[in-house]
């Protein structure tokens, strides 16, 4: 099994459990000066 299916088939796993797939996102924040760090994988959703 090639990692792009173990991938999809986590994904896949999830979605069917009612979660909401979303693009993954740079560990470095795109036009963002106030962090350089993402702290427990949470910053990328600060604008929500």
């Amino acid at each position: 099994m090639k990692s792009a299916q173990i991938r999809r088939s986590f994904l896949e796993f999830f979605q069917s459990k009612g979660h909401e797939i979303v693009d993954s996102s740079s560990l470095v924040p795109h036009e963002d000066p106030t962090l350089l760090f993402t702290n427990a994988g949470m910053n990328q959703f600060k604008d929500v």
